[in-house]
């Protein structure tokens, strides 16, 4: 049996321990008959404790909660505009970012607050996300001239912070890929591509002399402002497709700066509204977008075909979880036309960071079987995606 000053201080360690585990799951276990841990809180564990209760526990608002837990866990949040503005910035100051940002969420599916929004001084209180912009834009039509402006304001801030991580790579990506499909077969000496040239010519080795005999030049083209080849983004803006709109709008502004493509955006529901004289702003985008309503995809692929005039240089990317309102045979049909005639059609079932979505599997499988297969894809993909359908390559196609 250990004695002395290093038995002492392993006891105070066990203790220590102990009692940490115990604070840790009166926190989880939120209090009332079921914490059973016998531990008050105090401090900022009650204040933590309260904020998460008044989200949370609906069975404790409304009665007394005991010693230690704080006035706010029995208050709520009620529809009192100051009460939330407090509560705000209560978890702003115990929470990180992340966790305030799925608190926020939680917050305006849960307890219906989405309509506060609509203040400027509960919007200036807010953590600023992609979810916080979709609800922002469901709520456009409703909005304030008052709380106009500073809901422009978080969405610009949510924007700017978008194109700030996506643009660089998403460039880079796409001008090599539009540079290898522009590759020529006789070009100039400086533009010849000497790796695929050897590799090209390997059955021309001759050993006595240990060298290539190159009969077939291969170019990387040369660098051209002409617009080479045409995109045109068919996004969905029914409620459910709320990101994917947000992150479909920043990817369409970022190839509206891109000389070498022409890119044209179209979002729909059952009417289709053409906003390509918006993508040198992607907030101008936003707030031509309406979510919500139905869903009528023919009716959107048949203005996107129209105006297709180069079809072997286009890409269409249909942003859309397939649900169609619309008359699916006809859908499909324009579908099969378009790549007949050698446009590269993508379906992408979102664009987001949200995980599986729900889609029409029905539909997702009648396009796969026309060679057009529809998956989700995250904004880190989405480069990739496109630099493989400027190739005419096969997509990358992320695994179950």
């Amino acid at each position: 049996m250990g004695t002395g000053p290093s038995a002492c201080r392993g006891t105070s360690d066990d203790v220590t321990a102990d009692d940490e585990r115990l604070r840790r799951w009166r926190l989880v276990l939120g209090g009332g008959e079921a914490d059973g841990t016998g531990r008050a809180l105090t401090g900022t564990d009650a204040a933590m404790d309260g904020a998460l209760t008044a989200l949370y526990d609906r069975q404790a608002r409304g009665r007394g909660t005991g010693e230690g837990r704080g006035r706010d866990r029995s208050a709520g949040l009620g529809g009192s505009a100051p009460s939330v503005a407090r509560w705000l910035g209560d978890i702003r100051t115990y929470f990180p970012s992340s966790v305030v940002q799925v608190m926020q969420r939680d917050a305006i599916d849960r307890l219906g607050l989405a309509t506060l929004l609509l203040e400027p001084e509960m919007l200036a209180a807010v953590e600023a996300d992609v979810h916080l912009v979709g609800t922002l834009l469901s709520l456009n039509k409703a909005m304030p001239e008052t709380t106009r402006e500073t809901a422009r304001a978080v969405v610009r801030k949510v924007v700017d912070d978008l194109e700030k991580r996506l643009a660089t790579r998403t460039r880079a990506t796409l001008t090599g890929a539009l540079d290898r499909s522009a590759r020529i077969s006789r070009p100039r000496h400086r533009d010849v591509d000497w790796d695929r040239t050897i590799r090209a010519n390997l059955k021309n080795y001759l050993p006595e002399y240990r060298t290539v005999v190159p009969e077939r030049l291969v170019g990387h083209g040369r660098a051209s402002q002409a617009v080479r080849k045409e995109v045109v983004l068919c996004i969905d803006q029914s409620g459910s497709m709320a990101a994917s709109v947000v992150y479909a709008s920043v990817f369409g502004a970022v190839l509206a700066s891109m000389r070498s493509i022409a890119t044209r955006l179209v979002v729909f529901d059952t009417a289709v509204v053409d906003l390509t004289d918006r993508l040198d702003d992607p907030v101008d985008v936003l707030f031509g977008t309406q979510l919500g309503g139905g869903t009528d995809i023919n009716r959107a692929l048949a203005h996107c075909q129209s105006k297709i005039s180069r079809p072997a240089d286009t890409v269409v990317v249909l942003i859309s979880d397939l649900y169609e309102g619309g008359i699916r045979d006809e859908m499909l049909k324009r579908v099969a036309a378009m790549k007949a005639s050698g446009v590269q059609f993508v379906a992408l079932l979102a664009l987001s960071d949200e995980g599986a979505p729900a889609y029409d599997r029905d539909h997702a499988a009648a396009l796969a079987a026309l060679g057009a297969p529809a998956f989700a894809c995250t904004p880190d993909l989405f480069p990739e995606v496109m630099a493989a359908a400027l190739e005419k390559r096969p997509l990358p196609i992320p695994t179950a």
